[in-house]
C-alpha cells in the first residue's frame, strides 16, 4: 500500500487495516519460522514498513484532531 493511499484514509480506517497487516505478518512468519515455505522473505520487511507508516500516519492524524479542538 502506497503512503498516499494511507494519508487518504480516516483513522478507523487505518486502525483496521494495521490489524489486517499484523495478521498478515504473523502468517507470514509461520510460514517462514515452521513451514519453511516462504519463498520472498521481503514480504515480512515490507509489511513491518507498511505497519510502521499506517501508526505514523495514524499518530499524526491524533495529534492534529488534538492540536484543533
Amino acid at each position: 500500500m502506497k503512503l498516499q493511499e494511507i494519508r487518504e484514509k480516516t483513522i478507523d480506517e487505518l486502525k483496521d487495516v494495521v490489524l489486517n497487516l499484523k495478521k498478515e505478518l504473523f502468517s507470514l512468519r509461520m510460514k517462514h519460522n515452521k513451514i519453511n515455505q516462504l519463498e520472498n522473505t521481503a514480504q515480512i520487511k515490507n509489511t513491518k514498513r507498511a505497519i510502521a507508516q499506517a501508526k505514523t500516519v495514524i499518530r499524526e492524524k491524533e495529534l492534529k484532531e488534538i492540536k484543533n479542538a
